[in-house]
């Protein structure tokens, strides 16, 4: 139930505390404001391959302490970064953060449940793994319920808290790895370059190769290339084709 004028008048605080934001250095002020009111340690959780058609997708959860480190100083959206600076603030991020976490969801999984459950669960169990209890959890874009603490969702997170662009870092990191291990063990769809992604590559290579068991088959694109409909793939590329730069 909403809370009334009323019970505001009578001093009666809401809850959870809405922390006030003030302006503060880089991504830590949504962080600071929380540990202000003592909701502290505040944990980051982000997701790197819900857009791609094959692999896993990644949910990481990340801890960050206090104190503001500056090898940490140019950390943003995975997106934003390049590959090489990526993986130079991975180690860094494992090394300083307070806890992490990172799980992987398979494609088989993702098939069974739906990508947005399995996105949600993913999340989840990611704060589960965390080795420190975090007193508030903040998720990039949507809300995930059942989580052990209190959450707010956060539309463009990874662009705007510290905890959520580390968060973005390793999840990121850790997948492309993935892909690129994948691609030696399954070659021939480029999953090293593409990372499992629509691109026109990868389109091709479905319709030639048709679908592997990483693929995931709810997709409408690898469902198509698994029935033999070259045009279909095509048409669904159309509306879901990404470059390199792009990929998520």
């Amino acid at each position: 139930m909403a809370r009334t004028s009323t019970s505001r008048s009578r001093g009666r605080p809401p809850w959870p505390p809405r922390p006030v934001i003030r302006r503060s250095s880089g991504l830590r002020t949504m962080e600071s404001a929380l540990d202000r009111h003592g909701l502290g340690p505040v944990a980051g959780v982000d997701e790197a391959g819900r857009g791609a058609c094959a692999g896993p997708l990644t949910v990481a959860a990340c801890v960050l302490g206090p104190k503001r480190y500056e090898s940490l100083a140019d950390l943003d959206d995975s997106k934003k970064l390049t590959e090489k600076r990526r993986e130079q603030l991975f180690p860094k991020i494992q090394r300083l953060a307070l806890a992490w976490s990172i799980v992987f969801i398979e494609a088989e999984e993702i098939d069974r449940i739906g990508l947005h459950v399995a996105n949600i669960e993913g999340m989840r169990r990611a704060v589960a793994g965390l080795g420190v209890a975090p007193g508030y959890v903040l998720t990039d874009g949507f809300r995930v319920p059942g989580l052990p603490a209190p959450s707010l969702p956060v539309i463009g997170g990874d662009a705007t808290a510290a905890c959520i662009a580390a968060a973005s870092v390793l999840a990121k990191v850790s997948r492309d790895r993935v892909m690129v291990e994948m691609d030696s063990s399954i070659p021939g769809y480029g999953f090293a370059i593409h990372k499992g992604y629509s691109t026109k590559a990868h389109a091709a290579a479905m319709v030639e190769l048709g679908p592997c068991e990483e693929h995931r088959m709810s997709y409408a694109n690898v469902s198509a290339a698994a029935a033999g409909r070259p045009d279909s793939v095509a048409a669904v590329l159309g509306r879901m084709d990404c470059t390199d730069s792009g990929a998520r």
